[in-house]
């Protein structure tokens, strides 16, 4: 053999052992990359080879699958009553991805899920049967909220203070995922360039100024810092509130309200600006955030399990912007999740037990594979002396102050009342706030609504106005079940 002949076998063999190497390479290194690639086909086919699992609200399936006409995808997802739901489940499309409990639980619900395969089908990667989502949504609940909301731009949530569980999730206006399950890009379109939002969830991930609900926050604080022993103290309040270190007032919506020296009582009933504004400045910011950190604000992981934006109370502000702070305004901002998280816990005694709105997860057989009921965390946010003297405060509101529209005949009821500035120099139509608890027959209920926009003159804009309506409806519908 001739040394051209030995050297061409031998460049020959270099080549072939280079792409052997790299063959090894890509198969077991870059392999899960290149098959977890969102680009790769295959995962969308596979993915929709098969029906899908389900999310179950009351017992029954909301979402389903359907046979494909044509097409390498053999199923597309369905929902049944889209968009009454679609602020709980999202969506699962084959073209746009997967959203909230669709995404998240996407390798359950697909059956790829390590937790429901067995031996066998791990061994041969085979998909398994798909298991199920059971959330803790009542739909009779989720319905009144839906349709007490009707062409309203808002958001309602609702809460069962005892066990944590969301009762009901809902944003409008809404949409009706079935429009994009597959791939129907006019919809979409129409869906993401259309300004009024409807694939945002309000309910979740959209922190908003929270107004006169945050002084809720502000009053625990005063309590448990020992600041005030008593929401029947009176408290030290001019009317209106100097505005340290500037020549600005602080004053009341309405100026013949009581609300000079006012109590907690008294300031929550006619929501006195004056009052929780200098609190917040006595109490100071640090004091107060830390009190509003324990109802949830500022927490960058609150998981339901759909992760919501944080509710946001500031650091670094001086005496003027504490006091703005106190009612609500200011960066303070919150999610109607957030806020049903405060009355929550002050109709549990002070304690707040894990809010979510997945009750468990099965496999294809029906077993539990994971039960969140039994996992929720409790954790005491204020005393029960403090909270009881909270839901006495907020009965007042409701009985005889600015939330009379939410008073149930047979039910306890207290709330708060919230409306908040929009727009610079408040140009814009204020949003309406209403929070509350509910109890009758051993049943509760906790549930903040906020409307940002109705057909409402902009005089008529308020929450007993526009959101108590609302909130009243919704504990109606849990307390009646």
């Amino acid at each position: 053999m001739n040394k051209t002949i030995r050297r061409a076998s031998v460049f020959t063999l270099l080549l072939v052992f280079a792409l052997l190497v790299r063959a090894t390479w890509v198969q077991f290194y870059e392999g899960q990359a290149l098959a977890d690639d969102k680009e790769n086909r295959r995962n969308t086919i596979a993915l929709y080879s098969q029906p899908l699992g389900n999310i179950i609200v009351g017992g029954e399936a909301v979402t389903g699958s359907a046979p494909t006409k044509s097409g390498d995808l053999a199923y597309k997802r369905t929902y049944t009553d889209g968009s009454l739901y679609s602020a709980v489940t999202g969506y699962s499309s084959q073209a746009f991805g997967a959203t909230q409990l669709e995404g998240i639980y996407q390798d359950l619900l697909d059956g790829s899920d390590t937790r429901v395969k067995s031996v066998m089908d791990t061994i041969t990667d085979k998909r398994a049967d798909p298991g199920n989502v059971v959330t803790t949504i009542d739909p009779d609940v989720q319905k009144a909220a839906y349709e007490a909301l009707g062409d309203n731009k808002g958001a309602a949530v609702a809460i069962d203070p005892k066990t944590g569980k969301i009762l009901a999730v809902v944003s409008t206006p809404s949409y009706d995922p079935s429009r994009i399950t597959t791939g129907d890009s006019k919809a979409w379109a129409q869906l993401t360039k259309d300004p009024e939002k409807p694939m945002t969830n309000r309910a979740l991930r959209q922190p908003l100024p929270p107004g006169s609900t945050f002084k809720l926050v502000v009053a625990a604080a005063a309590l448990e810092d020992g600041l005030y022993s008593s929401v029947d103290e009176k408290t030290d309040s001019p009317d209106p509130y100097p505005l340290p270190d500037t020549n600005r007032k602080l004053g009341n919506e309405n100026p013949n309200a009581p609300c000079k020296d006012a109590s907690i009582r008294v300031a929550l009933q006619y929501s006195c600006n004056n009052v929780f504004g200098k609190m917040a400045v006595d109490l100071g910011q640090d004091k107060v955030r830390e009190t509003a950190e324990k109802f949830g604000f500022n927490d960058e992981e609150q998981d339901v399990p759909v992760r919501a934006y944080p509710s946001v109370y500031p650091s670094d502000m001086d005496k003027p912007q504490t006091a703005l702070s106190g009612i609500g305004q200011f960066d303070v901002t919150a999610t109607p999740l957030q806020i049903a998280m405060v009355s929550a816990a002050i109709a549990n005694g002070g304690k707040l037990v894990s809010p979510h709105m997945v009750s468990q997860i099965t496999d294809g057989g029906g077993d539990v594979l994971e039960n969140y009921d039994d996992s929720a965390e409790t954790t005491e946010i204020v005393s029960s002396d403090t909270a009881e003297q909270l839901q006495s405060a907020m009965q007042t509101v409701v009985e005889e102050g600015t939330g009379t529209n939410a008073q149930i005949p047979g039910a306890t009821v207290g709330g708060k009342t919230g409306t908040a500035q929009h727009g610079e120099k408040n140009s814009k139509t204020p949003y309406a706030w209403f929070t509350s608890y509910g109890k009758a027959d051993g049943k509760e209920v906790a549930v903040a609504v906020i409307i940002e926009q109705s057909n409402a003159a902009r005089s008529e804009v308020s929450g007993n106005g526009l959101a108590a309506p609302v909130a009243k409806k919704v504990m109606e519908a849990a307390l009646k079940n």
